[in-house]
């Protein structure tokens, strides 16, 4: 009972602070699909982005005297689709705009800049290194910092004005504090957690039960764990499309995989020999979007996730960063992308 008045408090909060309903988003625009081939003309920033020298700390110390709750580094590239899919969907919405502005403040940061930067804590290093350090794989990624500086969320990749719009609001109302944004996301939407139903088959998954253990004996081939639930429409546009293209398909096949349902309770052993199930790995993973596809290597190693929307471009070339070894010799995926020309 408590829990139910609690998600309600919590919906009805969340619709009064963004203006409407946080789930209601531009009719007819589809964020799971898209041109995600790198832009042909490079981005042009909005001018409401913070104007910064790159000292983070006198960003945040400037940000908290206007009363704001702290601030958002925004870590992008010129000629990223996902980027300008973030500025013209997420950032096109007036309430998201308006409530983003009024809490935080946004610094951009080009994770190939050789500008100099200082972070929070005074270490000066360049863009660049900054990025790599954060591990900002995928761009647009968003780190928010609250007033004392301490890291509350990180976004990796691009995500929907639902989950953007709950992010936002998970910092700015201090959520953060009290619990991961995974469980913010599940109480106040409960219908996240329904009965679970079919999911999307395909033909290279392999079939329970669920041991994938390689703590012990590697396995043949790197593994993929494809995290979806059911009534997911992102889900379906993975399967419908960047899934039905040849290439990637072949390049699926090569590997182990293994599809489960987010939030069910179908016994797991993980990759590491940890019994548990597919929700509560889900949950120690830090998931909260569908579809999640997390690739190991033969031993068991994280080697990359893709946690947010992807389509065929981003696709291709995580398989061919797997597929051709090259996390092997470059572990950052950007560098890596960089010099083969991904």
């Amino acid at each position: 009972m408590r829990i139910a008045v609690l998600a309600a408090m919590l919906a009805a909060a969340l619709t009064l602070s963004a203006g409407s309903s946080w789930a209601q988003d531009p009719p007819g625009d589809d964020t799971s699909a898209f041109d995600d081939f790198p832009l042909e003309q490079p981005l042009q920033h909005p001018q409401w982005l913070k104007e910064s020298f790159l000292f983070l700390k006198d960003d945040l110390q400037q940000a908290v005297s206007n009363g704001k709750q702290g601030i958002i580094v925004y870590f992008g590239q010129q000629r990223c689709a996902y980027c300008k899919k973030l500025f013209d969907v997420d950032f096109g919405l007036a309430d998201i705009l308006t409530y983003t502005l009024r809490h935080f403040d946004v610094i951009p940061v080009d994770i190939w800049g050789v500008e100099e930067l200082t972070d929070l804590k005074g270490q000066v290093l360049t863009e660049r290194d900054y990025a790599l350090r954060e591990g900002t794989n995928f761009t647009p990624s968003l780190i928010f910092y609250d007033a004392q500086g301490r890291e509350a969320l990180r976004l990796r990749g691009y995500y929907p004005p639902y989950q953007f719009r709950a992010a936002l609001e998970y910092v700015a109302d201090a959520h953060y504090k009290d619990e991961t944004f995974g469980d913010y996301l599940e109480r106040a939407d409960p219908t996240l957690t329904c009965e679970s139903g079919e999911l999307n088959p395909e033909d290279f998954f392999s079939p329970p039960p669920y041991n994938l253990d390689r703590s012990q004996i590697p396995g043949e081939r790197p593994l993929v764990v494809f995290f979806e639930q059911s009534d997911c429409h992102a889900c379906d546009v993975l399967h419908s499309e960047p899934l039905h293209e040849p290439a990637i398909h072949r390049g699926f096949e090569g590997f182990d995989n293994v599809q489960l349902d987010i939030w069910s309770d179908t016994p797991v052993v993980t990759p590491d020999g940890h019994r548990t199930t597919a929700k509560g790995w889900a949950r120690s993973l830090g998931l909260f979007y569908t579809p999640s596809i997390l690739f190991f290597d033969e031993r068991g190693h994280d080697i990359i996730r893709v946690d947010s929307v992807a389509h065929f471009y981003r696709l291709r070339s995580v398989l061919n960063y797997i597929t051709s070894r090259g996390y092997l010799a470059e572990p950052h995926y950007q560098l890596w992308r960089a010099s083969s020309g991904f």
